[in-house]
């Protein structure tokens, strides 16, 4: 801290005391805290430290340094800051071989590297062998203050430190890197300037223009679908046909949970970050090194099915996840440190939360899932500096709301309609679109019968303002297979008829392909990617059904299956070729047997689910490694919008839910259940390179880039793994 009078440096920095450590306190200084306010925040004090919003994270956080210090334990971090640091807030000066010398916050360390935060607070690996020298600086950067401040500045400032209480109340806690940490770190790093310091680094700023722009930085993959039109496409071209049998396995992040990883990362500016069960991690993107892990304890309990987690979001410095649990968490994207934590939603409702959640603007939206439990879901958004909700969409309208007349009698009750894969946003209407999943009571409709149940199994268009409902299009009225409309919605601007037209892309659960228009909600196109037998066509829209396929106490075969024609698995669009690329399983079918629907209970299933008998469900159904075609198989499928016609198939023979994607120099990725991961031609399904990481690919594969390289990563089973170019 630079005060105008002497210009004397102090900078001030925190530890957290153990109770063993807490000594009884001293009477309270006599100082003006307003004053050692103004003496801190206008000069360099927050060149290191951060207070609320403002400051650095060099240093450690002083936001609620006053609840965790006493004023006698402050006074002697500013006279003996020796004494008070701890082994997680030590610096690390590193010089190049070129003779750049760095100092900067150390975070991590192996045989081979170092991690760091430098003075721009961007997260940085150094490659030992690419050094001259390292150093790890064990002692504090600043000199003691004694003598060089008035005895009534440092009172003062003492006065304004104890003021400070935070209140975040956060549940989390950081491992690798504790801006909570101890007392005792550093001083201003000689060049930096007050404004540098307070400034937003190269990562900040992605609320709004960043994500809104995300096609002139491909080296990053900013959004779970990597753009608001949710294309699964990147302009990245490094890796071509010719050179992608070269790629390598470069890095895996395994974490400590063995759930299936079905989570997209995150890339920015060089740091990849995603997110398993009860950790979120920031890893170096070329080398998987980690710079800080953040974790909240999920209560295994809070489990209705399989803890999985679809992604984080990003925006400006934080990061959002959405805990199965029901918790919203905003996390320091510097630090691991949690910002906010807001608990949405009662677990025990029979509610949880794994969407990947998407920011637009200052808000930051997503829904629950209910799981078959009967509890009715919802769309909000909630303000990202805060954590506020700022508007809520019901997905089962209430008495008095349009569409509530389309659930018999009281039905509406526990008509369900959860959320549970990431909707997109076109920014030239301010529309964000979200599919809604399937009604409950799901495989028998009982007491929903024989209404259409908005708004389940339904696309929904959203002022991403106000929540407020501008068009939808229900996919499956009256559905009593389970096929939930919460696939990817993509976007696109296609030659329709010989005119330009902003439309929506939807591969759908029900086995049909869908065009709308993205403005209106217009059908243009809905047209069968896989084989069934419920639909007879299109009334203006509407499907047809055809009248035999229902619940039957002998079992129907409905196709496709329960679990559709495709999922969740994300789907890609390539503007180069003009395909839509869907991951599906073909020749699918099962059996729908009916049940007389058991009145709803709390804490029970309410699924309508027939009791298990011959040829019902999976019974019966051929093992994998027996199969025929005929029997069931999986694809990658390429589809043209404008037609509906299928191009071409890359055909497995176990079922797929790997997402897709695709690239500028026309490749695409995707895997499967047999636990291969592949590079296909875009344009004709070509296999080009494949490799086996044994297990299930579940997770959509991105690409990115690092350090002036293309590289590609996907999940299988309970790992993250990263492929590059070279050895």
């Amino acid at each position: 801290m630079s005060t105008g009078m002497t210009g004397t440096i102090i900078v001030l920095v925190a530890t957290t005391l153990t109770a063993q450590e807490t000594t009884p306190s001293t009477p309270v200084l006599r100082g003006d805290a307003a004053s050692g306010r103004a003496l801190v925040e206008s000069n360099k004090c927050l060149d290191c430290h951060r207070v609320g919003d403002a400051g650095s994270r060099l240093g450690p956080d002083l936001s609620d340094v006053g609840a965790r210090r006493t004023a006698d334990r402050l006074l002697r971090a500013l006279v003996a800051p020796d004494d008070e640091v701890l082994p997680e807030n030590r610096f690390v000066r590193v010089s190049t071989k070129e003779g750049t010398t760095v100092t900067g916050k150390l975070l991590n360390q192996d045989a081979f590297s170092i991690q760091l935060m430098n003075s721009d607070q961007l997260l940085k690996t150094y490659l030992k062998s690419a050094l001259r020298d390292f150093a790890i600086v064990q002692k504090g950067l600043m000199p003691s203050y004694e003598g060089s401040l008035s005895a009534q500045q440092v009172t003062d400032v003492v006065s304004y430190l104890s003021t400070l209480k935070g209140g975040m109340g956060a549940k989390g806690a950081m491992s690798a890197m504790s801006a909570m940490g101890a007392m005792g770190a550093m001083s201003a790093m000689g060049a930096r300037s007050a404004t540098s310091a307070k400034g937003a680094s190269s990562a900040e700023g992605a609320t709004g223009s960043r994500i809104l722009a995300a096609e002139r930085e491909p080296h990053n993959w900013l959004t779970y679908s990597g753009t608001y039109a949710s294309q699964r496409y990147s302009l990245l071209k490094d890796i071509t046909r010719d050179n992608v049998k070269d790629l390598s396995l470069k890095w895996v992040w395994r974490p400590k949970y063995l759930d299936k990883m079905e989570s997209t990362p995150l890339v920015v500016d060089g740091v990849l970050y995603t997110v398993q069960n009860s950790e979120v991690v920031a890893l170096d993107a070329a080398t998987g090194r980690s710079y800080w892990t953040f974790r909240y304890r999920v209560p295994p309990e809070s489990n209705a099915y399989v803890m999985v987690v679809k992604g984080l979001a990003f925006a400006d410095d934080r990061l959002f996840w959405a805990t199965y649990d029901g918790h919203l968490i905003a996390i320091d994207a510097k630090t691991g440190a949690a910002l906010w934590n807001k608990t949405i939603l009662d677990w025990k409702q029979g509610l949880q939360l794994n969407v990947a959640p998407l920011v637009v603007k200052d808000k930051v939206i997503l829904g629950p899932a209910t799981n078959e439990f009967g509890t009715n879901c919802w769309i909000a958004a909630y303000d990202v500096r805060t954590g506020s909700e700022v508007w809520r969409f019901k997905t089962v309208p209430e008495p008095g709301e349009k569409g509530n007349d389309t659930w018999p009698g009281d039905s509406w009750k526990h008509g369900g309609a959860p959320i549970w894969v990431t909707g997109s946003y076109d920014p030239a209407t301010n529309l964000t679109f979200w599919g809604t999943g399937n009604p409950n009571p799901g495989w028998n409709g009982g007491p929903r019968n024989p209404g259409d149940n908005l708004y389940a199994d339904s696309v929904v268009a959203l002022d991403a303002d106000t929540g407020k409902l501008k068009w939808h299009y229900q996919f499956t009225p009256n559905d009593e297979f389970d096929w939930d409309s919460v696939q990817v919605p993509v976007l696109a601007d296609l030659d329709w008829n010989g005119k330009p037209r902003k439309v929506m892309l939807w591969a759908n659960r029900n086995g049909f392909a869908y065009v709308l228009d993205r403005t209106t909600g217009e059908f243009l196109l809905g047209k069968a990617f896989v084989k069934q037998n419920w639909n007879l066509g299109f009334d203006n829209g509407r499907p047809v059904k055809d009248p035999k396929i229902k619940p039957t106490p002998e079992g129907t075969r409905v196709e496709p299956g329960t679990q559709g024609g495709t999922n969740w698995y994300s789907p890609s669009f390539s503007p180069r070729t003009g395909l839509l690329y869907v991951s599906v399983w073909d020749n699918y079918s099962a059996i729908s047997r009916y049940a007389e629907v058991a009145p709803w209970e709390e804490g029970k299933k309410y699924t309508g689910r027939a009791p298990a008998g011959p040829g019902g469900g999976a019974a019966g159904r051929t093992p994998v490694g027996y199969r025929t075609e005929d029997e069931g198989y999986g694809a990658v499928r390429a589809i043209d919008p404008k037609t509906g016609e299928k191009k071409w198939d890359f055909k497995m023979v176990d079922y797929t839910e790997s997402g897709v994607l695709t690239t500028a120099s026309d490749l695409l990725f995707a895997g499967g259940r047999e636990g291969h991961f592949f590079a296909l031609d875009a344009r004709t399904g070509e296999l080009l390179w494949k490799t086996n990481l044994g297990g299930t690919v579940a997770n959509g594969p991105i690409t990115f880039a690092a350090d002036g390289k293309q590289y590609v990563a996907v999940a299988a089973e309970g790992a993250l793994y990263v492929f590059g170019l070279g050895h």
